[in-house]
């Protein structure tokens, strides 16, 4: 079975393990765990931020930011389309009783300054005020899609003329870089704090770090121990943590299995696959008579592991566990199941 149900699927190397097995440990409520310490001093440098914490999860570190950022029944101002919206199991309003105003971004992916000044809402008697602009890169939802450093650096600066923070989801924060040849710290230098997730493309087994100013870090602990994030002998899952931050580079491998897929599924009678900006690959089978959840079957009876992303779209992800031989013979397969359908 060829597994391109997402990132997330990654398996940790041997290094990664024995990273784990040797960690140095301490109890990381008390800060006392030295590679916990280590990671969060290497990925606050990395995104050029002040300090950054450790969190179980880029859901987790989405919440606590949006936790930590705001005041309760405060707007959150973010795409149609954001992770922080769609995907969080409605944590905006459970955890942190945020009310969301949504914009269709369509394939700009962040707002642009218009559509912030627009959506804003300023405090008063009767309304709440906007708490918070989020943006996301890479965009998930939207393909993958490699949003350009001067889109977040505009949405940023409508953000701030209005006195609002902004905050990165940048759970594939790295793809986004590799793909535009832009430096994670001139990616994120106007934004106020950034998420980026260890365990996909980059392949570690849990993790993902919330960075910026070191005061609003101290608060986002205390969230993170209140959503149930504290942690104790967490170094043997920084460990692998500290490696993963050694595979940015080789992103461009999966971007380039990416184009490669899409390039062999748009040939596919029935197949429309536009070319990937990075590592997520969105097949539409509408010209097949095919519904998302029919065609991820067929790839699944023919050994290939996706998943249904809308009413005619599945989404494939490459990763570091997917070879250029895997592409094509996954290309080769869902080909053959095609011609047999």
């Amino acid at each position: 079975m060829i597994d391109l149900r997402s990132d997330t699927v990654t398996t940790p190397s041997e290094a990664m393990r024995e990273a784990a097995r040797d960690a140095a440990v301490g109890d990381d409520v008390y800060r006392d765990d030295p590679t916990v310490n280590e990671l969060e001093a290497r990925a606050a440098d990395l995104v050029g931020m002040e300090a950054a914490l450790f969190v179980p999860s880029g859901t987790m570190g989405n919440q606590v930011a949006a936790r930590t950022h705001t005041d309760r029944g405060e707007e959150i101002l973010l795409d149609e389309q954001a992770h922080l919206y769609k995907w969080e199991l409605g944590g905006l309003a459970q955890l942190s009783s945020l009310q969301t105003r949504t914009i269709d971004c369509g394939d700009r992916s962040v707002p642009t300054p218009e559509q912030i000044e627009d959506g804003y809402v300023e405090e008063s008697l009767h309304r709440p005020g906007t708490g918070l602009v989020a943006v996301e890169n890479t965009h998930n939802s939207r393909g993958g899609v490699a949003v350009p450093k001067g889109h977040i650096d505009a949405a940023a600066d409508a953000a701030h003329d209005l006195g609002v923070p902004v905050h990165l989801d940048g759970a594939r924060l790295f793809n986004a870089c590799v793909a535009l040849d832009t430096d994670p710290t001139e990616m994120v230098e106007n934004v106020d704090t950034v998420m980026f997730c260890l365990s996909k493309g980059l392949g570690a087994p849990v993790g993902s770090m919330l960075a910026g100013p070191e005061e609003f870090v101290d608060r986002a602990r205390r969230n993170r121990k209140l959503f149930g994030g504290a942690m104790r002998q967490a170094g043997m899952i920084a460990g692998p943590g500290l490696l993963a931050l050694e595979n940015v580079d080789r992103l461009a491998d999966d971007h380039e299995n990416a184009r490669r897929l899409a390039e062999g599924l748009n040939d596919v009678p029935g197949l429309s696959v536009p070319t990937p900006d990075t590592n997520i690959v969105m097949v539409d089978s509408a010209d097949a008579g095919l519904s998302g959840d029919e065609f991820a079957d067929l790839c699944h009876d023919a050994g290939i592991q996706c998943g249904a992303f809308g009413p005619t779209t599945v989404r494939l992800c490459t990763h570091l566990d997917v070879s250029r031989s895997d592409v094509a013979e996954a290309v080769e397969r869902i080909a053959q199941a095609m011609d047999a359908a």
